[in-house]
């Protein structure tokens, strides 16, 4: 689905225009070929016709654009959000491929430039990849990696257990899903504590289960401890009754896959927050079925 950019009613201009992120600039000039935008730093950049909205872009405001290079390498503004912006991680599908590197579809006209070294392994058209968004300082040109071991961050202050993170799932390894968590930091969702589907490229928000020594975060998609798990299971079981007229055919003895497929969680916390829903008189338990009070 195509994103475009949000724009928020406080405003503050951009200093200077910066490649590859979301830049807040002044409408200057209407040109045959579109709007001029400035920053405060009296450099302009070219917002093309396509996505000059008249009506919402009159002289003198300001807008959010998203600012990368063109295929002459010329800075060019657009109101379309990339999949990734600079310093974040996508999952990309390669559409060309030439000697020198790959081409990948970023959500922009313009593909997005995977050089030769830095593929990790030859990439084949049709393919999507896990790849950082990254900048060379020397040309202002926006380009994309597959080797980012150089960008995670090994500065684990102010991490803690339950903190909230955002992590896009890099791979899968005997243990479970390695992901690139806040788009730094090097985290393992193990396979033994994970109770839905998971891809290469999906994104997930994720708890802290413990910072390792090592640099790397042991990580859960599920609160960490016993009421913050029963806390979070209960608001599943109780969404699903409601949106099921008020009825579930499940009780403690139903199969372990079919409450996995269902509620995304174990038999044991399922059967655990049973518990707690009943001594709460939030639910009746019946012979075969649940039942919402």
């Amino acid at each position: 689905m195509e994103e475009t950019i949000t724009t928020t009613t406080e405003k503050s201009k951009n200093l200077t225009i910066k490649i590859g992120e979301i830049n807040t600039l002044e409408v200057m000039r209407d040109t045959d070929y579109g709007y001029f935008l400035e920053a405060k730093d009296e450099k302009e950049v070219l917002l093309p016709n396509v996505y000059v909205m008249e009506d919402e872009m009159p002289m003198g405001s300001l807008i959010d654009v998203f600012v990368y290079t063109d295929s002459e390498d010329r800075p060019v503004a657009s109101t379309k959000m990339p999949y990734a912006k600079l310093g974040e991680y996508g999952y990309f599908t390669v559409v060309d491929y030439k000697a020198y590197g790959a081409f990948v579809n970023w959500g922009l006209p313009k593909d997005l430039f995977v050089p030769l070294s830095q593929q990790k392994e030859h990439f084949t058209i049709g393919k999507k990849y896990l790849l950082r968004v990254c900048l060379d300082a020397q040309t202002d040109r926006l380009f994309a990696t597959q080797k980012i071991g150089k960008y995670l961050n090994r500065d684990m202050s102010g991490l803690h257990q339950n903190k909230v993170l955002d992590a896009i799932v890099l791979a899968k390894t005997p243990l479970g899903f390695k992901v690139v968590a806040d788009n730094q930091y090097e985290g393992m969702l193990f396979t033994n504590e994970i109770f839905e589907d998971i891809r290469i490229g999906d994104r997930k928000k994720v708890y802290i289960k413990n910072v390792r020594k090592d640099f790397k975060l042991d990580l859960s998609l599920q609160p960490i401890g016993k009421k913050a798990k029963i806390g979070e299971a209960e608001g599943i079981i109780i969404q699903l009754l409601k949106e099921s007229e008020g009825t579930l055919p499940f009780t403690y003895k139903s199969d372990a896959d079919e409450i996995k497929k269902v509620f995304g969680m174990s038999k044991k916390n399922f059967k655990r927050t049973l518990t707690e829903l009943i001594e709460s008189k939030q639910i009746q338990l019946l012979d075969d079925t649940i039942v919402l009070l």
